[in-house]
């Protein structure tokens, strides 16, 4: 029986992952990673999340439309709310990440044709075995309770799901076009269509799977008030 990691290691050790192997992933495996993150704190145990969980055809089919779209120059049809402008403290650190990963692809700054394709992968949900839509019910539509519940479970998802072994990115650009992921998943219209997350084995001969993005020092994130010198 394989150890199982700890805590700290699943949380220090969790990277995301954007290549994947050609194996799927099977639904008990799922179901287990589900059922323990829903342990995920959720405000007042209202536990709005739903999650659709595709693969197989109706994946394929979610990625065909969505990189068609796209390509057709259709608008972004995300649910949930986005920023139409990035901050510029928040968007530094957005390209830095990207350095990183055009970085360890190979994927130089006039590559025009590299730099469409990754972001194509993005659109088809990276061709991950497995998509995980997360959806929230629509009647909360507009409270501060859907971000703090799903974010929550997206985290405890990811983490679930790297202590067995398995592979995350948290992807928004593969619900950039949600009547396509709504059609093919059969998301009821009680839902919000929220994030998905791309889901499966990672691919270990997948460069861009070795990159850890930084974080902020702690002493720019924390303030302590009340404690002792």
């Amino acid at each position: 029986m394989t150890e199982l990691m700890t805590y700290d290691e699943v949380v220090a050790g969790r990277r995301s992952i954007r290549g994947f192997l050609d194996k799927p992933v099977p639904r008990a495996v799922v179901e287990e990673v589900l059922e323990l993150a829903m342990r995920a704190p959720s405000s007042f145990n209202n536990q709005c999340w739903n999650f659709t969980v595709v693969t197989g055809d109706p994946l394929d089919a979610i990625r065909k439309g969505n990189t068609e779209g796209i390509l057709a120059g259709k608008p972004d049809s995300r649910e949930f709310r986005s920023f139409t402008k990035v901050p510029d403290e928040h968007r530094g650190r957005q390209i830095e990440i990207a350095k990183q990963l055009f970085g360890a692809m190979g994927i130089e700054r006039d590559d025009k044709e590299g730099r469409q394709d990754w972001v194509l992968r993005g659109f088809r949900q990276f061709d991950a075995p497995v998509s995980i839509v997360v959806t929230y019910d629509r009647v909360i539509l507009g409270s501060d309770i859907a971000p703090f519940d799903c974010g929550a479970v997206t985290n405890a998802i990811v983490n679930a799901a790297w202590s067995r072994g398995l592979g995350c990115v948290i992807n928004s650009q593969g619900i950039m076009q949600s009547p396509v992921v709504r059609e093919h998943a059969g998301i009821p219209d009680d839902q919000v269509i929220m994030i998905c997350i791309a889901m499966g084995w990672p691919d270990e001969n997948f460069p861009a799977n070795a990159v850890v993005s930084n974080r902020k020092p702690l002493e720019e994130t924390a303030r302590f008030v009340g404690f002792p010198d």
